[in-house]
């Protein structure tokens, strides 16, 4: 399932996905794929990219 919410959230904050990569420690693809739904983080990636996007793990990862 694609994140969009992620997605969303990195673009309101002006973030590039190698951008936010750097800040969470991880390569862009990594990102790219969290983001087209094709990998599923660990909790401690997701809780990183919340951080990072000053967004709750219910924001950006829990379906609707």
């Amino acid at each position: 399932m694609k994140n969009l919410k992620m997605k969303a959230a990195r673009a309101a904050k002006d973030l590039s996905q190698e951008e936010l990569a750097k800040e969470v420690g991880v390569t862009r693809q990594t990102i790219s794929a969290i983001e087209k739904g094709n990998y599923n983080p660990t909790i401690n990636l997701c809780i990183n990219i919340c951080q990072a996007l000053d967004k709750t793990l219910d924001e950006l990862f829990w379906p609707e």
